[in-house]
């Protein structure tokens, strides 16, 4: 029996070849769009799987309030570590980590630059990281020790065990510990699905030791790590943690928590100090459109399997006098639907391989199609069952109903009024979620655009940004001359951070008239003299900084800083950091920074090159952008033997801020694009069984004189009106969620009336296009052919 069935099935599919791809074509893009979108749902959702406490591990965060609010930081005193472990129950172990940096490893004349981080011995043991060479117990127990990846120990040593020789760490840049290190260890590369990417680890201890401003209570430069027993209670072990850092600092308000390492991708973003979500929006997002458009793809094999309903007529009547019951029709058609899923699941898994490279290469990550995944082979078995019985249940109960005895006399089945209203109600659910699609991809290109048109305070154009690093530092002065003398070089500037991410603040500067009390963040700069010029950017009062030393105690702040200051806030006047006096000599315009979405924050910029950790390169306008990166390298090469000469252009780390936005505002294009492809090929094939019902209606009118223009206007009103119907709906609904959406963002574009109507005329031309194709071929059939065919 089910071999029979099998064969008609396959038999019925051969004959309506048209009807078959359609439906097979249409489910194998739906699936293959719902494959692509939740593999990167799944590599989102899996981001630090790899470290087997993931669950058990927490980051301490600090929530510090301020005159603007409540500012959540990762950093924490570098003793907390220890205090947390030693004094609160259920902390089970703790370690301390620095912020990642670059290091240039060099094994006799072979030199590279890699990432990595100090951290405890017990961060080895709580990440679990798997060791290739070498014990974790004891890797980072020495203090001129190092343990490195797999990737690292190839590019150094090349293939064999690298553990007891020493490379040299060289870095010689600020914070970083330089001298001969002794390879104790190789782990495993960690994937590209985790929020470490460190190449390196060496002992935390090593890096506190040379650097001595690490020690007190009362510097938060540190990352705070601990594990927690299974069986403690987080909730619990936040009220302990809620006030204490009060213990710890004399008058500290500050107030830490735990962070779990599992929401440490999805759920990292904090609004005055409460977590509000993160990237899981997107996740939710793009799970939403995967479903929408696996319902757009079974919405498609339901209109059409109703639509042919009429050609299956006698077939299920002869079935009926044969002595087929309802329960096995619909048995049979359901069947039928789950054997068109799976030959598109089949197609679709083909497409996934075939599509792959360029989905990577589109969403910046390394995803794989695993079919002995038992998750990828069963969400490829489920997705072909649900979609088999969603596509094909109300088909199977629709033409199950029909009545044998009206079916074989011959009577036209008509549909019934509740079948037609259903079948456009489903043609307008799919162009409403195609069109809100494309109206939300407009909206965060133009969100994007807006942000990256602002005004930023400074010029980003023709900027470098190159890491002080070697021997640098000590000639300054000549490779700035250098530079000046190739010709392509503007200006050039030093500083401790670059101008988009200032990091250093605190609230321990004073100023005649603060309030006391005022715990108000100031982040600061220390910049060379030309930094201003520079920058471009723009003085509002008093001068800049004189070149030379002239202006060392001197700061110019920014216009934020200046209203913060009230009356205080004007050159000439003096503000106070520990035992310093600062004079203020200049007032700039605002300039973004940190928060690109954000209002300006009060910064002070102070004159000096002991902190500088990078140079701002500004090169001359118009110049032959090769040619002039070779004479900067040459310069910097010239200067610094053995360090690689590294840059990194200020407009593409500007643009790296909208990455994800950029992301989602792509992938939101190319999805709704493939909705609507998906809709069309469902259009198509009820235009062209309309086309089919009206054969003697058309051969009739053309008889009378009708046009072939005007026969194909009349077939294609309907769905017209169709698509005029779903955008009724789509723009509301768009500009709900549209809205909705842009309220993250402090610096916002607005909702313009003409992104409705492009998406709109889209929608309609497509429509018109895919329906006339159906119409004018119906429409040029010689009529005395069709009225024969009656």
């Amino acid at each position: 029996m089910f071999k029979s069935n099998f064969k008609t099935m396959f038999r019925s599919l051969w004959k309506n070849k048209a009807y078959s791809f359609l439906n097979i074509f249409g489910l194998t893009i739906g699936i293959t769009c719902a494959a692509l979108i939740f593999l990167w749902v799944e590599d989102e959702m899996t981001f630090n799987r790899n470290f087997a406490k993931h669950d058990q591990l927490y980051h301490v965060m600090q929530n510090q309030q301020n005159e603007a609010g409540i500012t959540t930081s990762p950093s924490t005193p570098g003793p907390l570590a220890a205090a947390l472990k030693a004094e609160i129950p259920g902390i089970v172990n703790s370690g301390r980590l620095s912020w990642e940096m670059d290091q240039l490893v060099a094994l006799g004349d072979q030199s590279i630059k890699e990432k990595g981080m100090y951290a405890d011995p017990s961060i080895l043991s709580m990440y679990s990281l798997q060791f290739v060479y070498g014990a974790p117990t004891t890797a980072l127990k020495e203090p001129q020790s190092i343990v490195i990846s797999e990737t690292m120990s190839k590019k150094v040593f090349g293939d064999g065990n690298p553990v007891g020789k020493t490379v040299i760490m060289n870095a010689r840049s600020a914070y970083t510990v330089d001298g001969p290190f002794t390879v104790t260890g190789v782990f495993k590369d960690l994937p590209s699905n985790c929020n470490y990417k460190f190449q390196w680890l060496s002992p935390y201890e090593t890096w506190e030791n040379a650097n001595d401003w690490l020690k007190p209570w009362n510097n938060n430069l540190t990352e705070t790590i601990v594990e927690l027993s299974p069986q403690a209670n987080a909730a619990a072990i936040n009220k302990q943690l809620a006030n204490y850092m009060g213990t710890k600092v004399s008058g500290s308000t500050n107030r830490c928590f735990l962070f779990s390492m599992n929401d440490w991708h999805l759920r990292n973003k904090f609004v005055s100090g409460v977590q509000q979500g993160g990237n899981i929006k997107y996740v939710r997002l793009f799970s939403t459109i995967a479903f929408i458009i696996l319902l757009i793809a079974c919405i498609n094999f339901m209109n059409l399997a109703t639509a042919r309903s009429e050609q299956r007529a006698k077939e299920i009547g002869v079935l009926k006098v044969l002595g087929a019951d309802k329960s096995g029709l619909i048995g049979k058609f359901i069947s039928e639907s789950s054997l068109i899923s799976f030959i598109a699941v089949i197609l679709a898994v083909g497409m996934l391989f075939i599509l792959m490279p360029f989905y990577n290469a589109l969403v910046q990550k390394q995803l794989a199609v695993n079919l002995l995944s038992p998750l990828h082979l069963l969400f490829l078995l489920a997705i072909g069952l649900i979609t088999g019985l969603v596509a094909g249940s109300y088909p199977a109960f629709y033409l199950s109903s029909f009545n044998p005895v009206r079916v074989l006399k011959g009577i036209r089945i008509k549909s019934p009024g509740g079948v037609n209203f259903i079948r456009k109600g489903l043609v307008i659910a799919q162009f409403s979620a195609s069109v809100i699609l494309i109206i939300s991809t407009m909206i965060v290109y133009l969100q994007v655009q807006h942000i990256r048109e602002r005004n930023l305070g400074y010029s980003k154009d023709n900027l470098l940004y190159i890491q002080l690093q070697g021997s640098m530092k000590e000639h300054l002065s000549q490779i700035k001359n250098s530079l000046a003398a190739t010709g392509y070089v503007e200006n050039a500037a030093t500083s401790l951070h670059d101008a988009l991410h200032v990091y250093s603040y605190g609230d321990g500067f004073g100023w005649q008239g603060k309030r006391q009390g005022d715990k108000s963040a100031v982040y600061s700069n220390v910049v060379s003299p030309e930094y201003i010029s520079t920058m471009h950017m723009k003085i509002v009062a008093g001068r800049d900084f004189y070149p030379g030393t002239a202006d060392s105690n001197r700061v110019i702040i920014n216009e934020t800083m200046a209203g913060l200051m009230g009356a205080a806030g004007k050159p000439g006047s003096i503000i106070t950091a520990g035992k310093s006096n600062l004079t203020v000599v200049g007032i700039i315009k605002d300039f973004v920074y940190n928060d690109v979405y954000g209002k300006g924050a009060p910064l002070i910029l102070i004159c000096g090159n002991y902190a500088s950790t990078m140079m701002a390169v500004r090169l001359k306008p118009n110049v032959n952008l090769p040619e002039a990166l070779a004479k900067t390298g040459a310069v910097m090469l010239s200067a610094n033997p053995g360090f690689p000469f590294e840059y990194r252009f200020a407009d593409a780390d500007f643009d790296a801020v909208f990455a994800t936005e950029m992301l989602i505002g792509r992938l939101s294009g190319v999805f709704g694009i493939l909705a609507i492809a998906i809709s069309c090929l469902g259009l198509f094939g009820l235009a062209a069984y309309t086309a089919e019902r009206r054969t003697r209606e058309i051969g009739v009118r053309r008889v009378l004189g009708a046009s072939v223009i005007g026969l194909a206007g009349l077939l294609a009103r309907e769905f017209l009106q169709l698509v005029v119907a779903a955008c009724f709906i789509a723009f509301p609904a768009a500009w709900w969620l549209m809205h909705n959406w842009l309220q993250d963002y402090a610096y916002r574009t607005t909702i313009q009336w003409w992104v409705f109507l492009v998406a709109g005329v889209m929608a309609l031309l497509i429509a018109l296009i895919t329906v006339s194709s159906q119409a004018i071929k119906a429409a040029v059939v010689n009529p005395v052919k069709s009225l024969k065919a009656e």
